[in-house]
């Protein structure tokens, strides 16, 4: 792995899989099979974050100074995003199809954005900021458990 971007973004491309199987089962409504795979999507949604915000994030606050930038703008959507997820474990829950359907759409809004924002931008920067550090930072983004 030569770059954080190519180490991140097929994570991201990773959890819009898990997240369209999710919500095809509940569109379905086979409640069951959608708890199952909303908890693999969750599981590796909440991973992605950690990587970002234990390592990515810091390292790169610390090499650029930059605190108020583009991580604190991420770690915001990761905020939203995050209370999104909770609303949707809730409707899922209750088995409330119109719910968690609704939300699924403004989470997948969400998450497309965010993804494009860091992907084309705060990746590409930290590949340039922190290049002589990449395979030490993959190795702890890597160590982080799902």
């Amino acid at each position: 792995m030569n770059s954080i971007s190519a180490f991140l973004t097929p994570d991201h491309h990773r959890c819009d899989t898990l997240f369209a199987a999710a919500e095809a089962v509940a569109a379905q409504g086979d409640w069951q099979a959608a708890a199952e795979a909303w908890t693999h999507f969750h599981n590796a949604l909440r991973h992605h974050f950690a990587m970002e915000e234990e390592v990515l994030f810091p390292s790169f606050e610390a090499r650029t100074g930059m605190t108020q930038g583009p991580t604190q703008v991420m770690r915001m959507e990761h905020r939203q995003m995050t209370d999104l997820l909770n609303q949707l474990s809730e409707a899922l829950a209750s088995q409330d199809a119109d719910a968690f359907l609704g939300d699924c759409e403004t989470l997948l809004i969400i998450m497309q954005q965010h993804n494009m924002k860091e992907e084309q931008m705060l990746y590409h920067m930290a590949d340039q900021v922190l290049a002589g550090e990449t395979e030490d930072m993959i190795g702890r983004m890597s160590a982080i458990g799902e």
